[in-house]
């Protein structure tokens, strides 16, 4: 008897270790995709791709996290593009994401708080004279949140160099003062280790573009 209940505990480990393999290696695959979609349907299906892993695997926060951020990144690719009035119901699909992965991680997780920030935003350029002082302000909250919960995360300083960057003069921001910014985003991503080569590790490309822009005369 105990023969069996030993071999029936190491097939368990056995099945197990595959299976957590097999899940590192799909979602290693996915999160590598991100840096290859060039639209909002390639963010899309790459949302609906984590979506599926995460129901699969429904123990674990970053299948939603990265179908979430896939979703915030479809948003700011139809914001670019000029296509703002769709951008709440990106908005409420990223954020149904990070309701999921939140309620896996804990509340006091920095990137989850990030991606709110986001989505935030994105709500608010839909009309951003009226919303400013509803979703541009609770896109505030979020970021400081974030910052809080952890101070040393580069993607924080990523947003809020964007922020500083994007946002007119009349209004507070500053292009000079963005590319400041940006440098220091990048010094805490030199400086910057990913808890497992799964967790979120985006933004240091972007703080390098815009750190390399000819400076405005």
């Amino acid at each position: 008897m105990k023969k069996y209940l030993l071999s029936f505990a190491l097939a368990f480990m056995s099945l197990t270790a595959f299976a957590q393999a097999d899940y590192e290696k799909i979602m290693t695959e996915k999160i590598a995709k991100i840096e290859t979609c060039k639209t909002p349907e390639d963010f899309q299906t790459l949302a609906n791709d984590f979506q599926r892993i995460g129901s699969k695997e429904s123990s674990q926060w970053l299948p939603q996290y990265y179908a979430a951020f896939s979703q915030i990144q479809k948003g700011r690719l139809m914001m670019r593009n000029g296509n703002t009035q769709d951008l709440d119901g990106v908005a409420a699909q990223a954020e149904k994401y990070l309701g999921m992965a939140q309620n896996l991680v804990g509340a006091d997780n920095s990137e989850v708080h990030l991606l709110r920030k986001m989505a935030y935003s994105l709500r608010m350029m839909v009309n951003p004279q009226q919303r400013f002082m509803t979703d541009g302000a609770r896109a505030i909250e979020e970021l400081n949140a974030a910052d809080k919960l952890d101070p040393a995360n580069p993607r924080v300083a990523l947003i809020r160099a964007e922020d500083t960057y994007f946002t007119p003069e009349q209004f507070g921001g500053s292009k000079t003062k963005g590319i400041e910014q940006f440098k220091a985003a990048l010094a805490k991503f030199n400086a910057f280790k990913p808890k497992t080569a799964l967790d979120p590790n985006w933004g240091k490309a972007e703080a390098e573009y815009f750190i390399n822009l000819p400076v405005e005369k």
